[in-house]
């Protein structure tokens, strides 16, 4: 049989294997989902042994997939992860880790940013790192743990990435790779370096920090003790992988100067493509980060709805009970019947609102105490206009998101849609009339797990390179045009939307 790829995306809500043919096809793909823990209104944590036993899961369900099409283990040439950014997982003296790790969506490190402002200085650390400190980052959730939790700070040895913990798992082997260490608020994104005047005067050790690598690199090779835990074999190359954002924009064929990416996951992504580490300087710091990407000496600028996915996902869970219980009945999925639902109801939603702070929000806000809500509620709503709300007020969030990145000067020819939100065609219609722009799909949306099997094809030579990888496998589906009737209902409803941040500010900091 053909070689195969393999690759991981361990995300907020699970992780996904998947097995890719060089030649284009996906063999097989399995996932499994692991829990989200909120300790506190602001906080969030997972526990890495949830992520290492449900990439254990994905893994051997996917090797088991493709098995009746004549594939083995041992066709398997190389592997990659793609991963959530961000997060902070702390290992001892002993590799051990110290406490459950402080994810992307927390938001309980707004002090730490100011602390990071204050030491570091605003203009300087943007001259140093490309991006200000901001309670997503890696950064102030160490100065957080520094502040709180001192007698863990004592035991700290090693600070990895989600992505890069895993990947530890498999090969024993320390190493930071670069597009996800972009968003630590640690490395110099122009010199894809870490930046020694900022780890100075944040009095953090350099020896903290394991060597960049590459994302198209081989980085280590699967140990014994994993080969017989996932059942893939010994020694299997496993390149240094990306962050979950730069392998979605892999995944979808983001990687020349004029394209750009929608996603929606857990959290709403807007990408566009930088040969150069441009950086957005459209307000007095920047609202959208500069980031590595996971092509060589190339860049990205990316705009972020903290809660995209989430919210809707929110609404699954809190108002949706009894469609997950249909679901599980007739092999539905809940999420069709509610967005079935809110395809009954016109765009606007009758006057409703909805802000989608859910964890605070970042572009173009940058405000770990913003709030979310609906807003315009009366007897007349019904849990249609609630959900359609939703997924217009994720809509007009990601508008925001592209706003910044053309006023930043970005030129954006064509955008992509991705993630599983995207999978919806009503959601993929309502962002295509908000943002007055077509969205064109992929054929095959298989998302960062795909840019990862990619960037393992690039590693052990099955591609000569990563734009040569895409050219071969990217397909795209017929373009989601706005619909003129929306898309003008929207461009009156955008600017009320704009005015309840300024609006509510005050009281939404009030009540966090």
């Amino acid at each position: 049989m053909a070689d195969l790829l393999m690759g991981l995306d361990l995300g907020t809500s699970g992780v996904k294997a998947l097995l890719l043919n060089p030649a284009g096809s996906v063999v097989a793909s399995a996932s499994a989902e692991y829990p989200l823990y909120h300790p506190q209104p602001g906080w969030a944590e997972q526990h890495p042994a949830d992520w290492w036993a449900g990439t254990v899961a994905a893994i051997r369900a996917c090797l088991e997939r493709a098995a009746p099409a004549g594939y083995a283990p041992a066709d398997v040439r190389g592997l990659a992860i793609s991963g959530q950014m961000h997060g902070a997982v702390l290992l001892d003296a002993a590799d051990a880790v110290l406490r459950p790790a402080i994810i992307w969506a927390d938001q309980r490190t707004g002090a730490e940013c100011d602390e990071i402002t204050r030491i570091v200085g605003q203009e300087r650390l943007i001259d140093l790192v490309s991006n200000p400190a901001l309670p997503g980052f890696t950064a102030p959730k160490l100065l957080w743990v520094r502040n709180h939790e001192p007698a863990v700070w004592a035991q700290v040895r090693h600070v990895l990435l989600p992505k890069d913990w895993l990947r530890y798992r498999l090969t024993g082997t320390m190493a930071q790779e670069i597009s996800d260490a972009a968003g630590t608020c640690l490395l110099d994104v122009t010199q894809g370096t870490w930046s020694a005047a900022v780890l100075a005067a944040l009095d953090l050790a350099p020896d903290l920090f394991p060597p960049i690598v590459g994302s198209a690199v081989v980085a280590g090779t699967l140990t014994a003790a994993a080969a017989a835990a996932t059942g893939l074999p010994v020694g299997l190359p496993i390149a240094g992988g990306g962050a979950d954002n730069a392998c979605a924009a892999v995944g979808a064929g983001i990687v020349q100067p004029g394209q750009a990416l929608i996603s929606i996951g857990t959290s709403g992504v807007v990408l566009a493509y930088s040969a150069t580490p441009s950086v957005d300087r459209s307000g007095p710091i920047p609202r959208a980060h500069t980031f590595n990407h996971a092509v060589p000496d190339a860049w990205y600028l990316m705009g972020v709805t903290q809660g995209a996915g989430l919210s809707l996902r929110w609404v699954r869970d809190q108002l949706g009970a009894l469609e997950q219980g249909q679901a599980a009945a007739t092999g539905r999925d809940a999420y069709a019947v509610l967005t079935d639902e809110a395809a009954d109801i016109p765009p606007g939603s009758a006057g409703l609102l909805f802000l989608p702070y859910l964890q605070g929000e970042r572009t173009p806000i940058l405000d770990g105490q913003a709030r979310g809500g609906w807003i315009g509620l009366t007897a007349a709503h019904t849990r249609a206009h609630l959900v359609r709300a939703v997924l217009e007020g994720v809509a007009f969030s990601l508008r925001d998101c592209l706003g910044v990145l053309q006023a930043s000067g970005v030129a954006v020819t064509e955008i992509r849609a991705t993630g599983g939100g995207m999978r919806s065609p009503l959601w993929r219609e309502i962002v295509a009339a908000v943002c007055g722009e077509p969205l064109v799909p992929l054929a095959t949306e298989e998302g960062p797990a795909l840019g990862a099997a990619l960037l393992a094809g690039v590693a052990v030579g099955s591609y000569p390179d990563i734009p040569a990888a895409c050219a071969q496998v990217v397909r795209l589906a017929a373009p989601t045009v706005p619909e003129v009737t929306a898309m003008a209902r929207y461009a009156d409803l955008y600017p009320l939307y704009q005015g309840l941040y300024p609006a509510l500010r005050v009281t939404m900091h009030a009540l966090s």
